[in-house]
């Protein structure tokens, strides 16, 4: 492989590595699927990304809300993870169809077993049945990730664009849709090169992550190019 081939290469995996990080930055705990019914029984599943380059993810707490309680609380047993379910007094009853609650399971723990603690780049997936899903907006869960160096990492943001947001299940409330979001955003961006001219197109800076990762995105299929007239076999004369 001459000099110029080489180049051609790093270049184009510095590119992939510049993508990848930010991607992965962006990565949280988070339950699928985020929507459900009033009434229903939901089965979840909770989604925990190991985000530490060094340290292990060993505890995993879900609190569960006390002002709107589930009645019935079931895990899905998960290999190398010990699971217990926190049964607490409520601070004053509540009504849950006709029954009066006074007690009620606020928080599953998962627990590591030896040797199975979650490693850097790994996911761990834990399936849990809540219900009845009460007949609110939503339901916020937050979520406290323990790493063996003791560090707690509490997922319980609820403003918008939160550093570590808290899982959200909802129910009579909208699911939040990037998909619209883009277009909504796509639709003001227009809108300002339409109405302001000239100056609106100097003005605007856009989405600059979205910039970031089109550059990123251009300069790669450069790379591609150099790569394929690097190893393009001279044609015989």
């Amino acid at each position: 492989m001459n000099t110029f081939t080489k180049s051609a290469v790093a270049l184009t995996a510095g590119i992939t590595i510049a993508v990848a990080t930010p991607l992965a930055a962006m990565a949280h705990v988070s339950i699928e699927p985020g929507q459900a019914e009033p009434g229903t029984y939901a089965l979840i599943t909770v989604t925990v990304p190991n985000e530490s380059e060094t340290e292990k993810t060993n505890r995993v707490e879900l609190k569960l809300p006390a002002g709107t309680p589930f009645t019935s609380v079931r895990f899905v047993p998960v290999s190398g993870w010990n699971a217990e379910l926190v049964r607490s007094e409520l601070s004053e009853p509540v009504m849950v169809g006709e029954a009066e609650i006074t007690e009620a399971v606020t928080s599953i723990i998962w627990t590591a077993q030896a040797g199975s603690e979650l490693a850097d780049g790994a996911l761990l997936l834990l399936p849990v049945s809540l219900g009845p899903v009460p007949d609110v907006g939503s339901v916020v869960l937050t979520a406290d990730q323990t790493y063996t160096d003791g560090t707690v990492v509490s997922w319980s943001g609820t403003e918008e664009g939160a550093e570590k947001p808290a899982p959200v299940l909802f129910v009579n409330d909208k699911p939040i849709d990037h998909h619209d979001m883009a277009a909504a955003n796509d639709d003001t961006h227009k809108a300002a090169h339409t109405d302001g001219g000239d100056d609106a197109e100097a003005n605007d800076g856009g989405d600059p992550i979205a910039r970031g990762l089109g550059i990123a995105g251009l300069v790669a299929g450069l790379g591609a190019v150099v790569l394929a007239f690097a190893f393009r076999r001279p044609t015989s004369k």
